[in-house]
């Protein structure tokens, strides 16, 4: 079975010739001679056989194998020579496989390439919009104040204060990006511990009270807890993680309306759910609300302010935690934000 595997496709070609050659040779013999010598053609047959399979077998790997192996090698890919080793040089079914799968991946790569590149085109322009419009804010302020408006007192301090929140808006950009750039190189280590993610909620929501009062939305639990829930995980960066969803529910929820964190132990995880009953978000908006500077809104967005960044650090700190976060909304209702942590 071994060698029928690993030689088949010269055994089986051989085998074809030999018979064919076989039939002629007999074919020819029956009509010039008279009588067939039997033990001379099964003599004739045997050497073709032999013939045959040495030239074929030959071939196949001088013009075939060692062809479509170099290509392998070029590509750095180590399939081939397993395939050699293991099974023979011949394994046209083998070698068959590994060259579709070789193509399959080659393809995933260039398709995964084709990606990257439109993302970064379009994280480029993002990048560039962004921080475009705080540094001509800034830079319109102070070409104002040197033009001589620097002289009157009421105008100075107001655009100064002005220019300040500008650059304010620009250190905070620039801060999360830093934060999304180690988060994906790895380089940032998170700090396991274990911590009671009630008390963690509660604190932030003291954190975003008079954020929270300006537009009289409520921070609630859905249910009291009496005894702490414990979780695993780096405690700092899940803090930032309930901050960034509950200031979007603060950003983008309904006035006079309100937020809501629920905890939900399973057999497996600690589920977070992050609720508010906004404007909700369009079906077509929820599979990009994760991508850096992806907004709903534009124009409401610019508005409230803010880097853009704030879901893409939720994603990229639950990835780092190796855990989910998903986004759930229905439209003109509200949305919800479930995260799951370890216990």
């Amino acid at each position: 079975m071994k060698f029928k595997k690993s030689y088949g496709f010269s055994f089986g070609s051989a085998l074809m010739l030999t018979f064919f050659t076989t039939i002629v040779l007999m074919i020819l013999m029956y009509f010039f001679y008279d009588t067939i010598i039997v033990n001379f053609v099964l003599e004739f047959a045997l050497l073709i056989f032999l013939s045959s399979f040495i030239i074929i077998q030959y071939r196949v790997e001088k013009l075939i194998f060692k062809r479509i192996g170099r290509i392998f090698e070029r590509a750095g890919d180590p399939h081939l020579s397993e395939i050699k080793k293991e099974q023979g040089p011949s394994d046209m079914e083998s070698l068959s496989r590994e060259v579709q799968k070789f193509a399959d991946e080659k393809r995933q790569e260039v398709d995964v390439l084709n990606e990257r590149e439109h993302y970064r085109r379009e994280f480029l322009g993002n990048i560039s919009h962004e921080l475009k419009t705080p540094l001509f804010t800034v830079q319109g302020y102070i070409l104002t104040l040197l033009d001589g408006a620097i002289k009157d007192k009421e105008v100075r301090t107001k655009y100064l204060e002005r220019a300040g929140k500008g650059v304010e808006r620009l250190i905070y950009i620039t801060k999360d990006l830093e934060l999304i750039a180690g988060l994906e190189s790895e380089e940032l280590k998170l700090n396991y511990t274990h911590f009671d993610i009630v008390n963690l909620v509660q604190n932030v929501f003291d954190l975003l009270e008079m954020k929270a009062k300006k537009r009289n939305i409520r921070l609630q639990f859905d249910r009291d807890f009496e005894f702490p829930v414990w979780v695993k995980a780096d405690q700092e960066r899940i803090e930032q993680v309930l901050i960034n969803l509950l200031v979007n529910t603060i950003k983008y929820g309904k006035q006079d309306g309100w937020a809501m964190v629920s905890i939900l132990i399973d057999e497996k995880k600690v589920k977070i759910a992050v609720r508010d009953n906004g404007e909700g978000i369009k079906p077509e908006h929820l599979p990009r609300i994760f991508e850096r500077f992806y907004r709903v809104d534009q124009s409401r967005s610019r508005e409230q302010g803010g880097s853009g960044l704030g879901l893409s650090i939720v994603k990229h700190i639950m990835e780092a935690h190796h855990e989910t976060v998903v986004a759930q909304s229905v439209f003109g209702e509200g949305s919800t934000f479930i995260f799951t942590l370890e216990y």
